[in-house]
């Protein structure tokens, strides 16, 4: 009886140990319960350095000299008593020189080309051409400006060759109601509208108001100061700056 005894205990004692003891993992097992862990490297292109550059960054007003030149339009009239008035164009050249912080001296040349309208006369005599040259200088004043432009307004004198009996095939000015061929004086008052492209680039527009004073030596032998509109359009270029 004691026999069977310990063979029992000793069976049940194995079981107990099979049901503890932790299982062990196959190497087959093992390796395929590991996760594939990949590793990807990418190659980066080092990207060209791009350098702002501004290109109004030295723009100055004391440039020592600066000259411009432009298309440009005048509305004259070509006599004292015409309903007609005439559309030139032509160009207008034009310099400064620095004469302070806000001064410069401006001289400008101008030629102006066109038909104009004539009064009535027996010679068929219709939309002769004309011719305008203008020569005047004086003061130029800085107004408001920063980098990207300015304002500016000038007051110049000078004189107006009024070319107006070329195209009357010999005939007096007096049967179109002209004025005479004459070096007349002249004023011009206005200013420019700048805008900059560069240090030495500028985009121009310039509206005037121009004077002239021409007169007639046919009767009734009088002079009068006419006023009219003018404006022209283009660049700008600067020289050195002053020491």
């Amino acid at each position: 009886m004691s026999f069977s005894l310990a063979v029992a205990l000793l069976a049940c004692a194995g079981i107990c140990a099979g049901a503890q003891a932790p299982s062990q993992p196959s190497s087959g097992q093992s390796s395929s319960s590991q996760p594939n862990t990949t590793v990807t490297v990418t190659a980066t292109t080092p990207q060209p350095a791009y350098i702002a550059i501004d290109p109004l960054a030295n723009v100055r007003y004391d440039n020592k000299w600066d000259v411009s030149v432009a298309p440009a339009y005048r509305h004259i009239k070509a006599g004292p008593n015409l309903l007609q008035g005439s559309n030139l164009g032509g160009i207008d050249l034009t310099g400064s020189y620095y004469l302070g912080r806000r001064w410069r001296l401006e001289a400008t040349g101008r030629g102006y080309l066109g038909t104009s309208g004539a009064a009535p006369n027996p010679y068929e005599i219709n939309g002769p051409f004309i011719m305008e040259y203008i020569f005047a200088g004086g003061a130029e004043w800085l107004g408001p400006h920063n980098k990207h432009g300015a304002i500016s307004a000038h007051v110049l004198g000078g004189g107006a060759w009024g070319i107006f009996e070329q195209n009357l095939r010999g005939n007096s000015p007096a049967v179109v109601g002209f004025y005479n061929d004459q070096v007349a004086p002249a004023a011009i008052i206005g200013g420019h509208f700048d805008l900059n492209r560069s240090s030495r680039w500028v985009f121009r527009v310039t509206p005037d108001a121009i004077m002239t004073h021409y007169g007639i030596n046919y009767p009734p032998k009088t002079s009068q100061f006419d006023v009219n509109f003018a404006i022209s359009v283009g660049v700008q270029y600067k020289f050195k700056k002053t020491k």
